[in-house]
């Protein structure tokens, strides 16, 4: 299929890579469906959201485990069951971002990241009231990132 993007311009995607979303982003319960694409040499750490409805709706995400190698998201059992899994390791996780100028001002949300299942392509974003990261972490917090990581 043709999918219009905000950042890619149109280009060819497979309907069995689109991610469904049953409750859409935060503030974007309408948006279902999209697909997750990686910006040009970014080697899988910087990645978009893309709408496959809105082409004007991308959200910039990352790899978190390239930016906190000890990022260790956990999900309720609640929040489990509905992404078919028994733990939350088994699920993939990107965090979104907030891009400014300079690029070290720029934020992650550590607190809210998105959950996909790769098996069914159900993805989540969810609220994690453990391990004390907040949505509004500066890049610049960051050191180098680490090979090797997860997802």
């Amino acid at each position: 299929m043709r999918l219009r993007t905000k950042y890619f311009g149109e280009i060819e995607c497979h309907p069995e890579d689109m991610l469904h979303f049953p409750e859409g982003l935060f503030g974007f319960e309408e948006e279902k469906e999209f697909f997750l694409l990686p910006f040009e040499g970014s080697e899988g750490s910087l990645l978009c959201f893309q709408s496959a409805a809105t082409p004007e709706l991308a959200f910039v995400a990352m790899n978190p485990f390239s930016l906190k190698p000890d990022y260790a998201p956990v999900l309720t059992a609640r929040e489990l069951k509905a992404m078919e899994v028994e733990r939350s390791e088994e699920l993939c996780f990107y965090t979104l971002c907030v891009v400014r100028s300079p690029v070290a001002d720029s934020t992650v949300n550590l607190r809210c990241p998105v959950a996909i299942n790769e098996h069914t392509r159900r993805a989540v974003q969810v609220i994690l009231e453990e391990g004390g990261y907040h949505m509004h972490h500066l890049l610049s917090e960051f050191g180098r990132k680490e090979e090797g990581a997860p997802c």
